[in-house]
């Protein structure tokens, strides 16, 4: 790294470690506030000072978007800024216009499996995945995959000010074999901890059937730390009351119980 990044570096040495360890946890604790602390801004400078030096198309980068990187690595300065610039070539790759367009995605769209809905009680837009409508096809990884690009791209889009992150009701209702498909949820996975880190506010799966367990148990270790605090199995006879409790009826979808109509996230 840069002789920048090093000298600044050891100067915040000279923080004590308790006064470090100490600002990470109030850094975790308050990860859904827009405000950058002290040690935040530190980090932020030090990673910004890196990257930059690295990719200077990183300049156009806001301060939230870094902190984002950082929290995904616990405030780790070196390993953010791996990721960062990891997530930097994999846009310029992957999505060279910016956007993808539902022109690439037409198996994808026809499945009618993803719909983007109203707001939960934080301002975290939520959108529903109905599990038992996706299926593999030749193909179909790479397609998938930049399917969850557009509707990431979209549901961030959809942000209102002041907010970062998402909330993802997956509905297994009717799930089965023929829908399971590890290669595109661990490719889904991968897109979200590496490319959208710290956009998951809340996961909420609901009417998981028992062989989907076998799937889950698979998966599971692939899962980071902070992502699996952000997941809730919800027990049927709760659904809806669990919901309630973070999105109000009127921005629920009607299916369950609330007050609004499913919208394919294509036609949102």
């Amino acid at each position: 790294m840069s002789h920048y990044y090093h000298r600044e570096k050891e100067r915040t040495r000279a923080m004590s470690s308790d006064h470090d360890h100490e600002k990470m946890e109030e850094a975790r604790d308050g990860e859904d506030t827009m405000e950058i602390n002290e040690m935040e801004q530190t980090k932020i400078r030090l990673m910004r000072a890196y990257v930059e030096s690295q990719d200077p198309s990183s300049q156009k980068v806001d301060d939230l978007m870094m902190r984002r990187f950082l929290r995904a690595r616990d405030l780790d300065v070196e390993k953010a800024s791996a990721l960062f610039l990891r997530y930097l070539k994999w846009r310029q790759t992957f999505v060279p216009n910016d956007s993808i367009s539902l022109s690439v995605v037409p198996n994808e769209v026809a499945q009618n499996k993803m719909f983007l809905q109203g707001f939960d009680k934080q301002g975290r837009p939520i959108t529903l995945v109905l599990g038992a409508r996706h299926f593999q096809y030749k193909g179909s990884l790479d397609e998938f995959k930049r399917f969850l690009v557009y509707a990431f791209d979209k549901i961030c889009a959809r942000m209102p000010r002041g907010q970062e992150k998402f909330v993802v009701i997956g509905d297994l209702e009717g799930w089965g074999y023929s829908n399971s498909d590890m290669r595109g949820y661990l490719g889904a996975l991968s897109i979200l901890q590496e490319y959208y880190p710290e956009r998951l506010g809340k996961l909420f799966i609901i009417h998981a059937p028992y062989i989907f367990m076998a799937v889950w148990k698979f998966v599971y270790p692939f899962i980071d730390k902070n992502t699996k605090k952000k997941i809730v199995f919800v027990e049927k006879t709760k659904l809806r009351s669990t919901l309630l409790e973070e999105i109000d009826e009127s921005q629920l979808p009607h299916i369950y119980g609330g007050k609004l109509p499913l919208v394919p996230i294509h036609d949102s």
